[in-house]
């Protein structure tokens, strides 16, 4: 069984940065696509950015310029750096991993608030 672990999230101004990370264990880490969904009080779960076995980087369009995913496949982490923070990016932050053509796994979440 796939498990996630974040951290990195908390309280931060506009203009500000945020680097998330996301442990995974029980799979075969290098093998799958990796994810960063959020989901914003009273809006619908979002796609943020993802990441393939191969290195290959996608991102939401209010994501593109300031947000970068990457990961580490000797830790077995997935990473969200995201600079110039706007508070329409408040929400919690979920890693999440592929399976069987789905985002089969999710962590926890991680709350980030973007407020002055």
């Amino acid at each position: 069984q796939v498990q996630l672990v974040e951290s990195g999230g908390g309280l931060v101004q506009p203009g500000g940065s945020l680097r998330l990370s996301c442990v995974a264990s029980g799979g075969i880490f290098s093998r799958v696509a990796m994810g960063w969904h959020r989901q914003a009080p009273g809006k619908e779960r979002e796609l943020v950015a993802a990441i393939t076995s191969g290195g290959k980087t996608t991102y939401a369009e209010s994501a593109k310029g300031r947000f970068t995913i990457s990961r580490d496949n000797a830790k077995n982490t997935v990473y969200l750096q995201m600079n110039s923070l706007k508070p329409e990016d408040t929400a919690v932050y979920y890693c999440t991993s592929r399976a069987d053509w789905r985002w089969a796994y999710w962590g926890q979440g991680t709350q980030v608030t973007v407020s002055s």
